[in-house]
């Protein structure tokens, strides 16, 4: 009995992280995006792409906020510093 209770036991221990859900949302005033492991419960933020959508892993919801073409501002991700390349090469010296 105490062998079948702690098999049970690692097992939920094991499988609980599984469960985890990431969810990008809105500052409606600011327009701000996030990355939060819980759906917002107030009416000031908003779940981008429905109110269900969620993502496995943390790196899918960065991806997903990334794409995303509404957020003014992002946090919670890292994104790489985007440097334009020169539209035409300087003159040479005379």
């Amino acid at each position: 009995m105490k062998m079948k209770l702690l098999a049970a036991a690692a097992i939920v221990a094991f499988s609980s992280p599984a469960f985890a859900a990431f969810y990008v949302v809105q500052d409606n005033a600011s327009k701000a995006c996030n990355i939060v492991e819980q759906a917002p419960a107030g009416s000031n933020m908003q779940v981008l792409g429905g109110s269900n959508k969620s993502y496995q892993t943390r790196a899918e919801a960065e991806t997903a906020m990334r794409a995303e073409t509404g957020c003014q501002g992002t946090t919670g991700a890292n994104p790489r510093p985007v440097t334009p390349a020169p539209s035409s090469p300087a003159p040479a010296p005379r």
